[in-house]
């Protein structure tokens, strides 16, 4: 059976993504609305009754906002590190709390979720590897730099979601201040489509079908550039690039 995966928003103004086999699910962050999330899911022919658990990469809004009232509304567990817990305020808590730690298993029905650590600038920030069988699919947004952890990771993964958030040339001439400048390319903020378009060229393997290029920026980047930067270098992988707007359609992987 494949693992099948979908982008229902990403970028700073809301990230969400699903990772399922057709009997168990998971979400990957809850940074959209409830009622946004069952709408996009319904028009996927996705049911919310086989998602699982919700699993937190970091406190920020833009990946959390969502999740009080999604959680509360079908009792889902939410997996979380204890100090990413402390950072997120979650009002009259009507779901299971669930923490996690770096590199362990944690077993959703038959998928396996393990976390690791990456470089952003939030108090415990992890990215995830959700695994079925031999299937191995990624979410990789969010990150400052391609560390030792991404590519080890990344280079083992039949999916994955990939940051490509900035053009360096348009952050440069843009109209951000200096100082969040900075931040976003300071190692601890977001990748860029150079970045990314490196780590890939460098480190895909051949058997990895799908990328999907996540958390675009809406200021400092452009998803036509994104795909002429991309297209040339997929081989027979095919390039998604997920919106800020509206889910993605659903893609088999390990078919």
């Amino acid at each position: 059976m494949p693992l099948y995966i979908t982008s229902l928003n990403s970028g700073s103004n809301g990230n969400c993504y699903y990772v399922g086999n057709g009997q168990d699910a998971v979400l990957i962050d809850a940074g959209i609305s409830r009622k946004q999330t069952e709408l996009r899911m319904a028009r996927l022919g996705l049911s919310l009754d086989t998602v699982r658990a919700i699993f937190v990469s970091h406190e920020h809004s833009d990946h959390v906002r969502g999740i009080h009232h999604l959680a509360s509304a079908y009792r889902l567990p939410v997996y979380i590190t204890t100090q990413t817990r402390q950072s997120v305020r979650l009002p009259d808590q009507k779901f299971p709390i669930k923490p996690f730690r770096s590199h362990e298993s944690v077993w959703i029905g038959d998928l396996c979720v393990k976390a690791f650590p990456k470089y952003h600038d939030a108090c415990d920030p992890h990215s995830f590897v959700v695994s079925y069988g031999d299937i191995r699919v990624g979410v990789l947004t969010d990150i400052g730099m391609a560390c030792d952890e991404v590519v080890a990771h990344f280079s083992q993964c039949d999916a994955a979601f990939l940051e490509a958030n900035y053009d360096e040339q348009m952050l440069a001439s843009g109209p951000y201040p200096f100082v969040l400048k900075r931040r976003i390319q300071g190692g601890r903020g977001h990748l860029s489509n150079q970045q990314a378009l490196a780590l890939l060229r460098a480190h895909k393997p051949a058997h990895m079908s799908h990328v999907l290029l996540a958390h675009l920026s809406k200021d400092n980047n452009d998803p036509e550039l994104v795909r002429q930067q991309f297209a040339p270098h997929m081989d027979r992988t095919e390039l998604v690039i997920a919106s800020r707007y509206e889910e993605t359609p659903v893609y088999t992987i390990g078919a």
